[in-house]
């Protein structure tokens, strides 16, 4: 990371300084233009008020070494006199750009090379009283002669920008590096804060996402002791059992016997690892897998009131429905096993002629007359293989993830879950679904919703 930074600096740097040259060599040489020119208009125009013209025409003046080209031109083009090549005879100038202009406006200029000089020359031109033209040359090199002229400080320059570039990229890079690098390191220690107001919100994020990670992987670790820990207990019985059968060391009765206890531990073991892997779906499964349709949830209340009636008549609890219909947005196998887990828990942890009630309405209720929840324990009761009273989980056949698989339906349709218990008066879970009014058909538009019928 530190390097790839680095190098993007750098490359910036080469970038920002080529260009900061090319730029500034066009300007300059702009403005050169400009002066070069001026200085030649002001020249011609004393030629011009002192009649120079016609005296150096007189006496022959060559000048090929002067800095300045002088040369008089007719008002047809002809050149009167040189002061480069003298009497030589030159070709006509009236189609000369900086001629034709000033014999058209008064003035003119251009820079081209010239094939009498053999140079790149600054030509200024301007009409006199006399219509007579009166052109001033002067060699001032190109932009790459100004180039050339200036690249070796600039070379020298940018050579020291570059380097002084990378260190300051180098020593930033690693004042920015150095917070993360320590947040790696140090993850798990409080308190920690950067230099950077820009980087707190990110190390934040990265401190809760570790956070997060630990807390999961935490939660996977004890949710495999957990399985392990469960699934041993029915195999133990499982193994012991058909050991003493197959060994022949059981009577014929107490072989039935043994048979029967082996068929519970069998089934509690199937309960169980159903359970595991409809939490393990839950937890893996995003929520665009589920299928969402518009539920009818009192007829699916009815349908786990239905089912569940013979385990409420073998434990001797009356279950009862009680409500009005109901549209909910939600996958509705998933409704079901809460549904059913609720109602299957209620009547597991009952007593005697005790009661269940379903109440379907603005929200879900499941409440019971049963043992009730210890208050130091309630908090808990939705973690997975937790039981408040394991001698009588094991009696009751619960494997301690019923509502563990409630809490985490109610969570993939963002559904409010509450419990109220008070030990020996009886339980109360609410499930509250987020309502919304929609006319027939709208319900689909909706991610979740309730409606009540009329």
């Amino acid at each position: 990371m530190v390097k790839k930074i680095n190098l993007n600096f750098v490359l910036v740097t080469a970038v920002s300084i080529f260009l900061t040259t090319i730029l500034t060599t066009f300007v300059f040489y702009r403005n050169f233009q400009k002066e070069v020119f001026s200085e030649l208009s002001s020249f011609a125009q004393m030629v011009d008020h002192l009649d120079l013209m016609q005296r150096m025409r007189e006496q022959s003046l060559i000048q090929p070494g002067n800095e300045l080209r002088i040369t008089w031109i007719g008002p047809d083009g002809a050149v009167l006199y040189d002061s480069y090549a003298g009497d030589a005879q030159l070709n006509n100038h009236r189609e000369r750009p900086e001629v034709a202009k000033a014999l058209e406006t008064g003035e003119g200029s251009c820079i081209r090379r010239s094939e009498t000089m053999g140079q790149n020359i600054f030509f200024y031109a301007r009409r006199a009283d006399d219509g007579t033209v009166i052109r001033i040359a002067k060699e001032a090199g190109n932009i790459w002669t100004v180039f050339g002229s200036a690249l070796p400080i600039t070379v020298l320059l940018a050579v020291l920008s570059f380097f002084l570039c990378m260190w300051m990229a180098g020593r930033l890079t690693r004042a920015f590096v150095r917070p993360i690098e320590e947040l790696a390191t140090h993850l798990d220690r409080d308190g920690q804060t950067t230099a950077y107001r820009e980087l707190a919100p990110v190390l934040a994020l990265i401190r809760t996402q570790h956070e997060e990670i630990m807390r999961n992987a935490k939660i996977r670790q004890e949710f495999a002791a957990n399985v392990s820990h469960e699934l041993k207990t029915p195999l133990t019985s499982i193994s012991g059992y058909a050991e003493l059968i197959a060994t022949g060391m059981a009577s014929k009765k107490k072989a039935r016997y043994f048979a029967g206890e082996i068929h519970e531990n069998a089934q509690r073991l199937l309960v169980l690892i159903n359970d595991i892997l409809q939490l393990s779906e839950l937890d893996d499964a995003p929520a665009e897998d589920l299928t969402f349709e518009p539920v009818d949830l009192y007829e699916a209340a009815a349908q786990c009131v239905t089912m569940l009636a013979p385990s409420a008549k073998k434990h001797g609890v009356t279950l009862e429905l009680d409500g009005d219909p109901v549209t909910v947005w939600a996958d509705r196998m998933l409704i079901g096993e809460l549904l059913y887990n609720l109602c299957d828990n209620a009547i597991r942890y009952n007593k005697e002629d005790g009661h269940v009630w379903v109440t379907v309405g603005k929200e879900l209720v499941v409440k019971d007359d049963g043992i009730g929840i210890p208050e130091k324990h309630q908090k808990r009761v939705f973690e997975r293989f937790f039981r408040v009273d394991k001698s009588r989980s094991k009696k009751t056949g619960g494997t301690g993830l019923g509502l563990a698989i409630v809490k985490h339906i109610a969570e993939a349709h963002h559904a409010m879950l509450s419990l109220e218990s008070e030990e020996g008066v009886g339980t109360t879970v609410r499930v509250g679904f987020t309502e919304y009014s929609y006319r027939e058909g709208d319900c689909r538009e909706a991610s979740h919703c309730v409606s009540r019928e009329s």
